[in-house]
């Protein structure tokens, strides 16, 4: 079966920069599911997803929609995917309706059929009672239900969708995240990139993470998660007194079972505290006294615990590192 979406050895170079955005990308996106490209700022997402919506010429490589090639056959490609951007790019000049209508015009959808679409996608859509309002008028929530109804005017077999959820309430949210399943149901491949790792960990059949322009890994979310060593995390914050972030860390790495520890600098550390994430094998019942009785052996007050599952943010981290970008 022909791919949804391919891209193969997929090269680009921008010349202010002497290192490829895209370095030898190659990953596949099946028909009917949804696939999320994650990564850090200047991982290469928006330059792969600008390539297979024929905004970036690649220096070499292949990519294609639906078996089309995107940079040979650019006008054939752009019948077979719609793209929703992150940032509203809605015709202020029209009305919402208007601005699905002349949308499907603009790909040659008859005029009945379009007339026809536009009422059924806005019911969809929750905007049937606002399709005369101006898109001045609407919320940020609304914007984004019109990009992707206007989207989904000429029936796209491939929906790019770039942060889908940004900025939104939780119920707009959870609107938008209901529209995305019910067009997988339909059929319809989504690839959606976003930095929001339960939302990818939600909607996502298999995620693609990348860095530096390479594929580091693709898989369902829960493989992914298995893939990390120890199947229980335990965050402890602790009083340091004295004692270095460094010596607590190798400390803890010592307790039977724990596979990894990381001290965790986004958290609620100070000069005077530090916080810590230890993934481990042991039950939460043995690994716990163990923690304790280390961190009571260095005189560290204990201020904070809790116990988890390593989840794909986890992932997502140790693969990318925690280095601001």
């Amino acid at each position: 079966m022909t791919p949804a979406v391919a891209v193969t050895d997929l090269v680009k170079r921008y010349k202010k920069n002497p290192k490829p955005a895209v370095d030898g990308l190659s990953f596949e996106v099946r028909s009917g599911e949804v696939f999320g490209l994650l990564g850090p700022n200047g991982a290469g997402k928006t330059t792969t997803v600008g390539v297979l919506t024929t905004l970036v010429i690649p220096d070499s490589g292949s990519a294609t929609v639906e078996g089309v090639d995107v940079v040979k056959n650019p006008t054939k490609a752009h019948e077979l995917f719609a793209v929703v951007p992150q940032r509203n790019n809605l015709d202020r000049s029209l009305n919402i309706r208007q601005n699905l209508v002349f949308h499907a015009q603009y790909h040659g959808v008859g005029r009945a059929e379009r007339n026809r679409l536009a009422d059924e996608i806005l019911e969809r859509m929750g905007l049937a009672d606002r399709a005369k309002d101006k898109i001045d008028i609407v919320s940020g929530g609304q914007a984004q239900r019109v990009m992707i109804a206007r989207a989904l005017m000429h029936r796209p077999k491939v929906l790019f969708l770039d942060e889908p959820s940004t900025g939104l309430d939780p119920q707009a949210r959870l609107f938008v995240h209901d529209r995305i399943t019910d067009l997988r149901a339909d059929g319809v491949t989504v690839v959606l990139t976003t930095h929001d790792m339960d939302e990818a960990a939600k909607l996502c059949d298999r995620v693609g993470i990348v860095d530096h322009g390479k594929l580091l890994a693709l898989d369902t979310p829960a493989a992914l998660t298995r893939s990390l060593p120890g199947s229980t995390t335990v965050g402890v914050t602790v009083s340091l007194a004295g004692v270095q972030p460094e010596a607590v860390a190798d400390a803890l790495s010592t307790v039977d079972g724990v596979e990894r520890v990381e001290e965790v600098a986004d958290g609620p550390s100070t000069s005077d505290s530090g916080q810590f994430r230890l993934y481990t094998e042991s039950e939460p019942a043995v690994a716990l006294p163990l923690v304790l009785k280390v961190l009571s052996g260095l005189s560290c007050d204990v201020t904070d615990l809790s116990i988890g599952t390593p989840s794909l943010e986890d992932v997502f981290i140790h693969l990318t590192g925690r280095e601001l970008r």
